[in-house]
């Protein structure tokens, strides 16, 4: 090898102007899972500028690879999509698609994976073996990674040995966090219809009232995690909507339910769905509705648990190829993912780390002062944004880390 793993970074900064255009650019022109198309023209036309050939799968996705002699063979994931949400940052980048913004930090991970990208195919003397990069399209609604399994991914790229995923998160910028086992939750949405007897405002005795029927439902949800998961284990039942009726003097003939959980255990899960279905029933014959209730699952995202030999192996990388202090021990986040779709898809392990987007000063200054959740806005608000330094460096450096801990084997 003609370089050592550390100088192969002295190229980074020389690259730093060109990854912030292209994450501005990125930020600018948002677009909605499975609507990526401008986005995926992008990546391709970046790929082009690299001498590669990108494949397109899953109709946005994207998937570029280079190989690099003997060696084993790793694939880096990114998303890709943005969220209906109106942008509020009031940066001179901001979104220019009205309702669509990046509020979860994937322009950031296309710009440090591309970033990453241009410093292993600028130094192939440094290593050995194949880095498949893959630009997932909707991980926002869970479609995009089986819309790229569903469209052949596994027969149409060489089959990788080890998957790894990162996620910018409000923590001070220029840190990264590992951590083994579960890092993100399973989540399931469940849209609930509940049926009642329609009457006239000034009649209830002659209705079932859908509308009282669904509050107790909603009451009493709030009794399976205080009352029916054990201490210690975790879980969310949230009530995200509540639909029914359209005048005030009109009793209507359904109320529908929308809620969201999330679990880190299989266990935990199958019971808060069983107590779930068990509640609005008994309500539902309590209440004298004259149909049974119905439940639709939707949304649905596996749980991302982090193999404990890769992380271990990504820890010791990150250790020894950024400053004291950069790496810190992470901890289970519960927000959901489908990333973890992908590695299982090949059968192989993963590792997914989070890196740090927030300014660092006015990170402490928000924990000193108490206010880090006014002053710090998490991931999905119309005010998050990561500061671009020195987030896209952390970013960059991390997932050219971990594939050199395997591709210099």
């Amino acid at each position: 090898m003609g370089k050592n793993v550390s100088d192969i970074f002295t190229g980074l900064s020389e690259q730093l102007n060109w990854q912030e255009d292209l994450y501005k650019d990125l930020h600018r022109n948002p677009e909605l899972g499975l609507k990526e198309h401008r986005t995926s023209e992008r990546l391709q036309e970046e790929l082009r500028n690299l001498a590669l050939e990108p494949k397109v799968i899953g109709d946005t996705g994207v998937v570029a690879v280079v190989e690099n002699g003997d060696g084993p063979i790793i694939m880096a994931r990114a998303d890709i999509d943005a969220l209906p949400v109106s942008e509020r940052t009031g940066l001179d980048y901001a979104s220019q698609n009205d309702g669509v913004m990046h509020a979860c930090g994937h322009d950031m991970h296309m710009a440090t994976l591309l970033g990453a990208l241009r410093i292993l195919v600028r130094n192939k003397e440094a290593w050995s073996g194949t880095y498949v990069a893959l630009f997932q399209p909707s991980e926002e609604n869970a479609k995009g990674a089986s819309a790229m399994i569903d469209d052949g991914l596994v027969d149409k790229v060489p089959h990788p040995e080890v998957v790894l995923g990162q996620h910018v998160m409000p923590k001070p910028a220029g840190h990264v966090y590992t951590h083994a086992g579960p890092m993100l939750s399973m989540a399931d949405s469940i849209h609930i219809t509940v049926h009642g007897r329609g009457s006239h405002g000034s009649m209830p005795h002659l209705s079932v009232d859908p509308v009282v029927l669904a509050a107790s439902i909603v009451l009493r949800l709030q009794s399976i995690v205080s009352r029916e998961v054990e201490p210690g284990e975790f879980a969310v039942v949230t009530v995200g909507a509540f639909n029914s009726g359209t005048q005030a003097n009109v009793i209507p003939d359904r109320a529908e339910l929308r809620l969201n959980i999330r679990t880190y255990d299989h266990d935990v899960r199958n019971r808060v769905i069983a107590s779930i279905e068990r509640i609005v029933r008994g309500e539902c014959a309590a209440a004298g509705s004259p149909e049974d209730p119905e439940f639709e699952y939707y949304d649905q995202f596996p749980l991302t648990e982090n193999d404990a030999d890769v992380t271990d192996r990504v820890s010791q990388a990150f250790s020894s190829g950024f400053d004291d202090g950069v790496l810190q021990e992470g901890s289970p986040a519960t927000a959901s993912e489908d990333f973890s779709e992908l590695p299982d898809a090949f059968g192989v392990p993963y590792c997914y780390w989070f890196f740090g987007g927030a300014d660092e000063k006015k990170y402490a200054d928000a924990v000193k002062n108490g206010r880090l959740q006014e002053d710090i806005p998490a991931n999905h608000s119309p005010f998050f944004y990561p500061v671009i330094h020195p987030t896209i460096e952390t970013g960059t450096r991390a997932q050219v880390l971990a594939a050199l801990e395997y591709l210099t084997a």
